[in-house]
């Protein structure tokens, strides 16, 4: 074991290729800080081990992407939120489904489990917060008054009260017991991404962009703000015994404090885009996306300063600091845990001053609701996994990036015994939870299992084939290769690569000295004059994020293009030309039928003419487009959704 003087005070654990296309959702288990589970494009939901590189399950059941996911406190269940705006909740111990809800208009942004209760709320894009019964599989009770969608849902810890985020650039807080708003907090100047409670006290906070802002719950009023930082705060929480507040930014986790607001200490962290923190024995636990991977990282505690004079920077690292053992008296009151949750709650008055505000909440099924915070007898609480802490490496030493083995197919492959230690050095290595089944004699063929598929319509797990893990062989059993044979087969292609790579910045450069100018329509010209529809994507992937910079002549360009991106084999390409389609029908179809339907003008009118001439360019255009849009409807999962939404507002064509 290295001594703190060797070791680095964050580090990599691993990296792993966590779903077959992009990842969407992340979500570590706060119980143990050590399952993690993950939700993707695929329509998936992947659980891992933090320091496993191998899915021990894998759910399915959603048809759109994935769009956020949430453990329950002891960590038995696990609820997903999809694009479509539904929500499956997966019993991990029974491995089944056990519910599925249905109501939301649009994605889900946002999950949390109550404490205490069987109950999930939810946040979605329409706006709308949900608490659903997941007993009984029902939503009981409705939140309005978000303007925008919602971003982040947290529930008290003592189960009394739900804090919600939207990109209306508000927080508000909900009374659970009283069916009713109890404060907002409107002081972020953008969308609030993330908020956390004190784990004791009465005190929130929340982060917005660079901006973290703590609030004190009984007083409603600002405790504190923490601006001007370098980058976004990407995932934000209060250490165990509430001493200090750990932000993670994309190149650093920063520890601050409040009354008055400091901070206590930077740790240097290229963890990027980070999607949740855990506290487990001491050690901070973070992951990261990065398209279809996830990183793990860890961050000893032991080593990184949470109380002090707010002196900022990172201590040296030979200097482990000791944390204080002197508690001062907080100064709000704390939160009581009973084993109950809150009383009876009371039906909101149709005058009261939430309503007004347009902040209202409405009880879809009062019969259940009367059960929702209602006193139990005992209440089933799992303890937390107790484990060692995950070891550090010595700073000379690298941290080795481990590959992960999703379930991918369903074919059989056997392995002969006789190649089994060649193979272990180019396979990833099975999960503990997937055991190897031998066979008498040792020459036998060996069979791991397969992560288990949690499907919707089996209440089994399905077994894992040797084949999920390996391509399909046809025939024989693989050969095996050397290594003069291996490197030869990685060297294939790459002198036609470095030529794809070379041309390609060479037509960028092109494009961004006519960009420089200001010109969008002459920059989009340049990009289709050079005949590489992967800088004509690189370009419409900026100009797709402000819809402004969209004219008529820059249709007229852009559509012959959309057509070769919504035809491409490249899924990333097709998705770029169906953003852009939506922005053109979006801004332009009612301009363009209006103008085309108009009656003829009477004398010269140039600046008409030019236009109609466009519209009429522009109508004949998206009509070609449009039986491809139709062909397109019937295809599954994401794109298909897409492809639905054009062809509906293509109907204004007809």
């Amino acid at each position: 074991m290295a001594t703190s003087g060797m070791t680095k005070p964050a580090w990599k654990l691993q990296e792993i290729v966590a779903h077959a296309s992009n990842v969407s959702a992340v979500a570590l288990g706060r119980s143990s800080g050590r399952l993690l589970a993950t939700g993707g494009e695929d329509c998936r939901v992947n659980l891992w081990s933090v320091d496993k590189p191998n899915c021990i399950m894998s759910l399915t059941g959603h048809t759109s992407p994935v769009e956020s996911v949430r453990f329950n406190p002891s960590e038995k269940l696990v609820v997903a939120g999809s694009q479509s705006g539904s929500l499956r909740v997966w019993n991990m111990e029974e491995a089944k489904i056990q519910r599925t809800l249905m109501g939301h208009k649009a994605n889900i942004c946002s999950l949390d489990f109550h404490p205490y209760g069987d109950f999930v709320v939810s946040g979605s894009l329409d706006t709308n917060i949900k608490l659903w019964d997941v007993r009984r599989k029902g939503c009981v009770f409705r939140y309005k008054g978000h303007t925008q969608a919602v971003r982040c849902l947290r529930f008290s810890p003592d189960g009394r009260w739900l804090a919600s985020s939207s990109d209306d650039h508000t927080v508000k807080l909900w009374d659970l017991s009283a069916g009713k708003l109890m404060a907002e907090f409107a002081d972020h100047t953008g969308p609030v991404q993330i908020v956390d409670f004190h784990p004791n006290e009465y005190m929130l906070a929340s982060s917005a962009d660079r901006t973290v802002r703590f609030w004190d719950l009984e007083k409603f009023q600002p405790v504190g703000c923490v601006e001007g930082e370098a980058t976004p705060f990407r995932s934000i929480l209060f250490s165990s015994d509430g001493s200090c507040l750990f932000c993670g930014g994309r190149d650093a986790l920063r520890v601050y404090g409040w009354e008055p607001e400091r901070c206590f200490d930077t740790v240097p962290v290229a963890w990027g885009k980070v999607a949740d923190l855990s506290i487990c024995n001491n050690q901070l636990i973070a992951v990261s996306t990065a398209q279809s991977n996830v990183s793990s990282f860890v961050v000893d505690l032991n080593r990184v300063k949470m109380t002090g004079s707010g002196s900022q920077g990172h201590h040296p690292q030979d200097t482990p600091v000791s944390q204080p053992t002197t508690k001062t008296s907080p100064l709000r009151r704390n939160y009581e845990r009973p084993s109950t949750t809150c009383s009876k709650p009371k039906r909101v008055s149709p005058t009261s001053d939430d309503e007004e505000k347009d902040s209202r909440t409405e009880i879809e099924n009062p019969e259940e609701y009367k059960e929702l915070f209602q006193p139990r007898s005992a209440i089933s609480r799992t303890p937390p996994r107790n484990s060692e802490p995950f070891p550090a490496p010595l700073e000379e030493e690298s941290t080795t990036v481990k590959e992960s083995v999703p379930p991918v197919s369903e074919a059989v492959v056997l392995i002969p015994a006789s190649k089994k230690n060649s193979e272990q050095l180019h396979r990833p290595p099975v999960a503990t939870s997937t055991p190897i089944v031998c066979h008498d004699p040792p020459s036998a063929p060996i069979l791991p299992s397969r992560p288990p598929v949690i499907s919707a319509t089996r209440n089994e797990p399905i077994g894992l084939k040797v084949a999920d893990f390996l391509p399909v062989v046809k025939g024989s059993y693989p050969m095996e290769v050397s290594d003069e044979e291996s490197i030869s087969q990685i060297r294939k292609g790459h002198d036609t690569m470095c030529m794809v790579l070379t041309s390609r910045i060479q037509n960028l450069n092109v494009v961004r000295a006519v960009w420089s100018t200001g010109d969008v329509k002459t920059s989009m010209d340049s990009a289709v004059a050079v005949n590489d529809l992967s800088v004509v994507v690189d370009l419409l992937n900026i100009i797709n994020q402000k819809a402004s910079l969209w004219k008529l002549d820059l249709c007229l360009t852009v559509l012959p293009q959309i057509d070769k991106l919504l035809q491409s084999k490249y899924e990333s390409y097709m998705q770029t030309g169906c953003i852009s389609l939506k922005l053109v029908l979006q801004r332009f179809l009612p301009l363009i039928t209006d103008t085309l339907a108009a009656p003829p003008s009477v004398g010269v009118d140039i600046s008409r003419e030019e236009r109609l001439t466009k519209c009429k360019q522009c109508y004949k255009q998206l009509r070609s487009l449009a039986p491809l849009v139709k062909n397109r409807t019937s295809l599954t999962g994401r794109y298909g959704s897409n492809f639905r939404e054009l062809h509906l507002l293509m109907s204004g064509l007809e």
